[in-house]
């Protein structure tokens, strides 16, 4: 059940950040009205979708046992590790705007990394649940 958990975050959180992208990449502007950090001089969006992809291939690999278990969780832990640094750097500075204007500033009621982020730190404690329950 832990497994699967896994592959479902990582599918939803893949498929909002390919929305992200999508409409970045499409539209030139940010989705849902929020400003949007860059990294590296490309869309934050753009490496939260890379790192889904990652995690959704890991889990789905993982789970059709094409790759072995404590393999696959060991990728998924550090990438999604690596999620939580990079959606927690941008959370914190959106913080600011949380606090002058509250939950209503967001479509969504949390800025998108805030979102991005709770999925990262989802997988990786599944992913850590999953490998003590493997020993």
């Amino acid at each position: 059940m832990i497994k699967k958990s896994i592959f479902i975050f990582s599918v939803a959180g893949l498929l909002f950040a390919g929305y992200l992208s999508g409409v970045k990449f499409f539209s030139g502007s940010c989705a849902l009205g929020e400003s949007c950090p860059y990294f590296l001089g490309y869309p934050a969006c753009y490496f939260g979708f890379i790192m889904y992809a990652s995690l959704t291939i890991l889990s789905g690999l993982m789970l059709w046992k094409k790759l072995p278990p404590m393999r696959a969780l060991s990728g998924i832990s550090i990438v999604s590790f690596l999620g939580i640094l990079f959606a927690g750097y941008f959370t914190v500075q959106e913080l600011p705007v949380l606090f002058e204007q509250g939950l209503s500033a967001y479509v969504l009621g949390l800025p998108t990394c805030a979102l991005g982020l709770i999925f990262y730190i989802t997988i990786f404690k599944l992913s850590i649940l999953a490998r003590f329950k493997k020993k």
